[in-house]
């Protein structure tokens, strides 16, 4: 493996929360390609921009990425078709909470000159070109939404979630032309990589939509279960269905429907997010078991009504310390996030957040960044002591925030 991909392949998996076995000060600057420059992408979905910041320190703004160049030509597409307008309004007036998606997840390309994007509200996944900012390839995905990416450990694929075809496209990240597919279950959502690149992990959540929120009608919410598959056959290793393993529990009443999640260093262990639950659970992969629960505290001003919790997500977004020692939690519809020892499940200080979508690592491993989409701006939060260093304003509702490469004197695209 080259310097810059073992780099590179750390910054993948410290965004997905896949970390490696050595501190993350292991794979430091020095093995960096020279001409490269690592940094954040936030993508700011209701704007339709991406942010590009720099991946620690003050997490200054770098430059900004027009991710819709091809809005009007798009926008005529959908005003032509009218299943494709129906389409385009209903993700707007549901998940969209009245907005259009038009940017849920990004990565940058193994040279840094592109970033790849998925579009929920255009059901595509686009390459865009970091100088110029036009647009070198689009894939449409299957179905009229797409959803959360991954990338293989080395950069050279990406997988995306195509949401209402229950379906996992993977794409070769240069050219975008399909490798292959597989099947999920109902709205596929989260996807992960395990470090060494042979297993695509896949969390399907189900109707999250749907006022049939109450306990009892759990069941309504569609076939929810974690897939997993060969990265490269993709054919269908194991399926593991949460509900089982709650029940086992006693925990009948909680939803299976598994959110973003956050392996273990030596991927042992996951630890994962449900639909309505203020907490997480950890998930021994040899044992097939639920081992620990963690609940998180309420904030007293939240209300109780779950059909208020947008797509049923109390707590939406987890992340893990390099070293293993420390889970970062956004606490979405709590407005706060936390910082919590593994070892014994304790939180650290509630820091007060605005509806924080998602979190992930900084690029030395030092600190929990947490994107703040009711305050559009992003939060850096220290492992070591849980408390806020500093939060830089970016665009509108920012949601996924990742790791990625810019050519090292990028400030923008030639279109902004």
């Amino acid at each position: 493996m080259s310097a810059f991909r073992a780099r590179h392949a750390w910054s993948i998996a410290a965004a997905l929360a896949l970390t490696v076995t050595a501190p993350a000060t292991a794979t430091g600057a020095s093995t960096a390609s020279a001409d490269l420059r690592e940094v954040m992408f936030v993508g700011n979905n209701w704007e339709g921009t991406a942010d590009v910041i720099k991946s620690g320190g003050d997490f200054a703004k770098v430059g900004r990425i027009n991710v819709i160049p091809d809005k009007d030509a798009r926008m005529a597409e959908i005003n032509a078709d009218p299943i494709k307008w129906i389409a385009f309004m209903t993700i707007r007036n549901s998940v969209g909470e009245g907005h259009d998606q038009f940017v849920d997840d990004m990565y940058s390309t193994p040279d840094g000159r592109s970033m790849v994007v998925s579009r929920p509200s255009f059901a595509d996944v686009v390459s865009i070109d970091l100088a110029s900012g036009g647009i070198n390839w689009r894939f449409p995905v299957s179905g009229f939404r797409a959803d959360h990416m991954a990338v293989y450990p080395d950069g050279t694929r990406v997988a995306v979630s195509a949401s209402t075809s229950n379906t996992v496209h993977v794409l070769d990240i240069n050219t975008g032309k399909q490798a292959g597919s597989f099947a999920t279950g109902d709205k596929p959502h989260e996807n992960i990589f395990t470090s060494d690149g042979k297993q695509i992990w896949n969390m399907a959540i189900g109707d999250v939509n749907t006022a049939t929120d109450a306990p009892w009608l759990d069941w309504t919410k569609g076939d929810r279960k974690i897939t997993v598959v060969d990265a490269t056959t993709f054919k269908q290793v194991k399926v593991i269905d949460m509900r089982e393993r709650l029940d086992a529990i006693g925990l009948t009443d909680y939803s299976d429907a598994v959110r973003p999640a956050a392996f273990s260093p030596d991927e042992s262990k996951l630890y994962f997010q449900v639909s309505f639950f203020n907490g997480f659970f950890e998930y021994d992969i040899a044992t097939d078991r639920i081992t620990r629960t963690k609940t998180l505290p309420k904030n007293p001003a939240t209300s109780t009504d779950r059909t208020t919790w947008v797509n049923d997500s109390r707590h939406h977004g987890i992340s893990m310390k390099p070293d293993g020692t420390k889970l970062c939690v956004a606490g979405t519809m709590d407005d706060y996030a936390t910082v919590v020892d593994r070892a014994t499940l304790q939180e650290g200080p509630l820091v007060p957040a605005s509806k924080p979508y998602w979190a992930t690592v900084s690029g030395d491993g030092k600190s929990c960044v947490v994107s703040e989409s009711g305050a559009d701006q992003v939060t850096a939060i220290d492992f070591n002591t849980g408390k806020k260093t500093v939060s830089v304003p970016v665009g509108d509702h920012p949601q996924r925030v990742r790791l990625a490469h810019v050519p090292a004197n990028w400030t923008g695209t030639a279109a902004d």
